[in-house]
C-alpha cells in the first residue's frame, strides 16, 4: 500500500453527543425517556474524515483533542471507523471540544457547544510535509482555528499543492476572523465549499454568482455552495449549475454539510467529473440525514451509487 493517503482532513475535531427526540427541556428534574442517544466524531475535519473512509478512501485526520475522558471516547470512535489518527494531537490539561445536540421531532437541532482543544491545533515545521503529502487535502473550520488561520494554513495548503494535492476548504459559523483567514487560504484552494448563506454573508453579495466572483477574485478555483433541501450550486467561470437534493425522510441533519464535502472528494477520487461529484455529494448528505449523527446512513461507495438510482430528486 502507498504511504500516500487518499484524503487528509485538517481542522475542527469535535465529539458530538446527540439525543432524539427532545422537543423541550422540562422544568425541574424529571426523567424523560427518549428513543436514542449516540456519541460520534464530528466537526468540519473529523466529520468528512469519517465519511471519506466509509466511501472507500484511505482517510487521515489532523486535529486536536484533550487528554480527558471525552477525548478518549473521540479517539476510540475515530479508530473504530477506520480513520488514521496518528496526527491527532493530544493536549494535556485541555478539554476536548464537545457539542450536545438536542434533536427535535421535526429535525431542528438546538446545540450546546463547549469549545476546547480543537481550536488550538497547530502543525510543526517537521510535520508539514507529512500532512501535505496526500491526494486530497480538506481544510475544515477556517476562521475558528486560533493557531492555524492565516499564514500557517496558507503555508500548508501551498505545500500540499506543490506536492500534487487537490485542496478543498470549508468553514463554520463565520465571524470577524473568517474573511482574513480565507483571504490567506483561498489562493491555494481548488474547491471552496461553504453554505450559500455563509458565502453571501461573507461576500456581502446579493446572489450566488456575485458571491462566487468575490471568492474567485481572492484565488478560489471554483465554488460549491451547499443550500440545504434546495441542493447545491456549482460555480466555475461565472457559470452556475444547480444540483438538486435527494428526497428522504429526514431524522437529523447534523453533519450533512460535512458529509457533502466528503462525498464530493470521494467522487473525484473515483474519477467522476465535478457535476456528477456534486450529485454524489448530495446523495451522501441525504443518507446522513436518515439517521442520528454525522456518520449515519452512509454504508459504502457502491451503496451510495445505488441510492442515487432509488431516491427521488427534489423538484
Amino acid at each position: 500500500m502507498s504511504d500516500l493517503f487518499d484524503c487528509t482532513c485538517v481542522g475542527l475535531t469535535i465529539l458530538d453527543v446527540l439525543g432524539r427526540p427532545i422537543d423541550a427541556i422540562p422544568d425541574g428534574g424529571p426523567t424523560t425517556l427518549i428513543e436514542e442517544i449516540r456519541m460520534t466524531p464530528a466537526g468540519t475535519a473529523a466529520g468528512p474524515a469519517v465519511i471519506a473512509r466509509k466511501l472507500g478512501l484511505r482517510s487521515r485526520l489532523v486535529g486536536a483533542r484533550g487528554d480527558d475522558e471525552l477525548g478518549e471516547a473521540l479517539a476510540r470512535g475515530l479508530e473504530a471507523r477506520g480513520v488514521d489518527t496518528s496526527l491527532v494531537q493530544v493536549l494535556p490539561g485541555v478539554r476536548t471540544s464537545t457539542t450536545l445536540l438536542t434533536i427535535r421531532s421535526g429535525g431542528d437541532r438546538p446545540a450546546f457547544h463547549a469549545p476546547g482543544a480543537s481550536l488550538l491545533l497547530e502543525i510543526a515545521d517537521e510535520d508539514l510535509d507529512r500532512v501535505a503529502s496526500t491526494r486530497f487535502l480538506h481544510l475544515g473550520g477556517v476562521g475558528t482555528m486560533l493557531k492555524m488561520d492565516g499564514e500557517p494554513s496558507a503555508r500548508l495548503l501551498a505545500r500540499a499543492k506543490e506536492l500534487g494535492a487537490t485542496v478543498t476548504c470549508d468553514l463554520i459559523a463565520p465571524s470577524q476572523r473568517t474573511l482574513p483567514a480565507l483571504e490567506a487560504a483561498l489562493p491555494h484552494v481548488d474547491y471552496f465549499m461553504p453554505t450559500l448563506d455563509e458565502a453571501v454573508e461573507l461576500a456581502g453579495a446579493s446572489d450566488a454568482l456575485e458571491a462566487a466572483a468575490f471568492f474567485v477574485e481572492r484565488g478560489a478555483g471554483a465554488c460549491i455552495f451547499k443550500d440545504g433541501s434546495a441542493g447545491s450550486l456549482f460555480v466555475r467561470d461565472g457559470r452556475a449549475v444547480r444540483v438538486p437534493a435527494f428526497r428522504v425522510d429526514a431524522v437529523d441533519t447534523t453533519g450533512c454539510g460535512d458529509s457533502y464535502c466528503a462525498g464530493f472528494i470521494a467522487a473525484l477520487h473515483h474519477g467522476l467529473d465535478e457535476i456528477e461529484a456534486a450529485r454524489v455529494a448530495s446523495a451522501v448528505a441525504a443518507q446522513v440525514a436518515t439517521g442520528l449523527g454525522s456518520d449515519a446512513g452512509v454504508v459504502g461507495w457502491d451503496e451510495t451509487l445505488l441510492s442515487m438510482k432509488e431516491l427521488p430528486v427534489r423538484g
